[in-house]
């Protein structure tokens, strides 16, 4: 069996919550950590595009980056820090502010202001990963940054990058599962709940939940039931998955919001009631409105998921 470079896990995305100011409340991020390590969840993250990595400010981004890592320096726990930007540079130096902060793995994706080409490409881990030889690396592999990367393309940089050691995938269906799980199964593909089971079809694989912190029984489920090749829970669990998403949240998507604008509303719902919705300048959050009649279709419809 292939040697895979980093653990099957469940990873979670912690979000982050701001003031009327835009300034970071202290007390109810350490809370939302907390709460997330008490359900059990061990691999977990910051700044993604739910977590506004693309928005923050160096200071805003050092203060958060201090107290992920007072909250999550435990033996037991894997936490890791994103880092989006438009240059090799600007990425080589916040992950190296976080770094210093202590933090081993990082979550990078390509420089979106141009698609890469394949040698622009191959140059961007060579020179971010390789900065870091000590560290491991995912790649955030999605649309916003122009290029969508292959299979055959994660075949060719893990050839040459060793610390590159997971992705994350949330969209595609079996094609694109095949595609990774087979080129590159040395590498540890994080799927979405979507598509979780389709990576399950061709190997051992990951689970990046968005809906962990509101359904925790059910992500591990889902997950539990990929690890011991029970197809038919998958299948069932996947299809109430996504009831759950056309259902509570259907009437929302439609709008297309950036990712932040649905996943502080399951943060909510994980019984942090009082965790503002606000997105940083210049996204704009759903209304109270909105997410009141949400999380009254949540409840109505599948309220036994918040409590189990």
């Amino acid at each position: 069996m292939i040697k895979q470079r980093y653990p099957q896990a469940i990873l979670i995305s912690c979000e982050v919550p701001w003031d009327a100011h835009e300034q970071l409340i202290e007390g109810l991020f350490r809370r939302e950590v907390q709460t997330v390590l008490a359900q059990g969840f061990r691999h977990v993250y910051i700044f993604g595009t739910a977590g506004e990595g693309y928005a923050i400010d160096t200071a805003r981004f050092k203060q958060i980056v201090r107290i992920f890592r007072e909250e999550t320096n435990k033996p037991d726990v894997h936490a890791m820090v994103g880092v989006i930007g438009l240059s090799t540079a600007n990425i080589v130096e916040r992950i190296q502010m976080a770094h210093d902060a202590g933090f081993r793995t990082f979550q990078i994706s390509l420089p979106s202001w141009a698609a890469l080409r394949d040698e622009e490409m191959m140059r961007f881990f060579v020179d971010v990963c390789g900065a870091f030889p000590d560290s491991g690396f995912l790649h955030y592999n999605l649309p916003r940054t122009k290029r969508l990367l292959t299979g055959r393309d994660y075949r060719q940089i893990a050839d040459v990058v060793p610390n590159l050691v997971a992705t994350k995938n949330t969209g595609g269906g079996l094609e694109r599962a095949r595609d990774l799980m087979t080129n590159a199964p040395e590498i540890q593909h994080f799927f979405g709940e979507g598509n979780f089971i389709h990576g399950c079809n061709y190997g051992p694989c990951s689970l990046l939940s968005s809906f962990g912190p509101m359904a925790p029984a059910k992500s591990k489920a889902l997950f539990e039931a990929g690890l011991a090749g029970r197809i038919e829970d998958m299948y069932r669990l996947q299809h109430e998955f996504q009831d759950m998403l056309r259902i509570v949240l259907g009437p929302l998507l439609a709008e297309e919001r950036i990712d932040g604008a649905y996943d502080k509303m399951i943060v909510r719902l994980a019984g942090l009631e009082e965790f503002p919705l606000r997105l940083l300048s210049p996204y704009i959050c759903f209304s109270e409105e909105q997410y009141a009649a949400m999380a009254a279709r949540m409840r109505e419809h599948f309220g036994s998921w918040l409590t189990a």
